[in-house]
């Protein structure tokens, strides 16, 4: 059973000898790596088609950029932080930043496209292990009142990756090609690196080790159980059907370049929004916040094959779309943070392993339809997916579950 301790972490930063500046710029930087990692996992998305024509591979086929981070990430999340239990998490971090430079750089040379995966292995790779450790991170770099704040900040670094690095990412790949768009995330990435190492104090472990037992025991709550099967659920549906938004955007909407990149934008705004409005509701009601971000998906999903063929319904839906996206991945970590207040460590890799799992296995999946069938097709199998993650919310309700510490919301 995972333990339900309420305890507060132990503080291992000696805050009076850090200034108010410092700690906003140490959250700043988290921010920051997670924002590359975030643009540079999701860039193929709309870099898609390019890739694929200067490699003669088919939309599907190119989807592996996708899949290949999301399976690795997964491997990677239990796997590093059980091996790293006792190495410092300041320098893990600067470690897989630099990993993460290392991967764009390569992308940006590849001669073949066998070189673009094995680049992506190491985005892989650098997603599990950065995720798991900075997910969790901010109560120790900031003060207990300011924790709220800092983690909807850090998680704003998830769809400003799309309002930002995929539509800008997008822009350089038309201007000056998609490689360009990978060197620059190169630079990016090396300057996140400087500023971690700068303004980030030594972070040494603290709590239990994170061993693979550990996280093998959550598995006994049951509130883990329906985290899991919610971020399956959810997860699924959208990246089986964004993978390939381009293609939709393309085929159905009838989008050249130009407003593929402004509808993209609309998209990543509507995600901030998300963020910020989901992250003050999953604080109070993480089942709520959850569910309604679930039906929104599904509605947007549903409609964008009868809708979507004109700029204005492509538009709207994008931005309900973005809206209920950029709530999920803030719902999820709260969701497994309340089902296991005594191992924020381990819950934070479960929520890292079965997210970047199902990106995996949703662009895999939204692959196998989009080439046998259409990517209104995969809309339409995502909205169904997504219906489900709604009746599990609800489910959860009526079972009538409560949180460690007594709260039903």
């Amino acid at each position: 059973m995972a333990p339900t301790s309420t305890a507060p972490r132990p503080r291992t930063t000696d805050r009076a000898a850090r200034s108010p500046v410092v700690e906003r710029l140490s959250v700043l930087a988290i921010t920051l790596g997670i924002f590359s990692i975030v643009t540079t996992e999701i860039l193929p998305i709309g870099l898609l088609t390019s890739i694929g024509s200067a490699f003669s591979v088919s939309d599907g086929m190119a989807g592996l950029m996708m899949t290949m981070p999301g399976f690795l990430a997964a491997l990677a999340a239990p796997l590093v932080t059980a091996a790293t239990t006792r190495i410092d998490r300041r320098a893990l971090l600067g470690a897989f930043m630099a990993l993460l430079a290392l991967a764009n750089g390569l992308a940006a040379v590849a001669p073949n496209y066998g070189l673009i995966l094995l680049s992506r292995v190491l985005v892989g790779v650098t997603i599990g292990g950065f995720w798991s450790i900075a997910a969790g991170l901010a109560d120790r770099l900031v003060p207990a009142q300011q924790v709220g704040r800092a983690v909807s900040v850090i998680f704003a670094a998830v769809p400003l990756g799309s309002v930002l690095g995929v539509p800008v990412g997008t822009f350089l790949g038309d201007v000056a090609g998609w490689r360009a768009a990978f060197a620059v995330l190169g630079v990016l990435s090396v300057g996140v690196l400087v500023l971690l190492l700068a303004v980030v104090p030594p972070l040494p472990p603290v709590g239990p080790a994170t061993r693979l037992r550990v996280l093998g025991g959550l598995f006994g709550s049951v509130h883990i159980r329906f985290a899991l099967l919610m971020t399956l659920l959810v997860v699924l549906a959208h990246f089986g059907a964004y993978t390939y938004v381009t293609p939709f955007l393309e085929q159905v909407t009838h989008a050249g370049p130009g407003l593929v990149t402004v509808l993209l934008l609309v998209y990543g705004a509507a995600g901030i929004v998300g963020n910020f409005l989901g992250g003050s509701l999953v604080a109070r009601r993480p089942r709520t916040g959850f569910g309604a971000a679930a039906a929104l998906l599904a509605g947007a999903t549903l409609l964008l094959p009868v809708l979507g063929g004109s700029n204005v319904g492509a538009v709207a839906l994008l931005f309900v779309w973005g809206v209920a996206y950029g709530a999920v991945p803030v719902s999820s970590q709260t969701w497994f943070a309340k089902a296991a207040p005594g191992a924020p460590e381990a819950a934070s890799v479960l929520f890292t392993a079965s997210f970047q799992a199902t990106i995996s296995l949703g662009a895999l999946v939204g692959g196998s339809v989009v080439d046998r069938t259409s990517p209104s097709a995969v809309m339409t199998l995502a909205a169904v997916t997504a219906g489900l993650a709604v009746l599990t919310a609800l489910c959860h309700f009526a079972r009538g579950l409560t949180w460690p510490g007594g709260n039903r919301a």
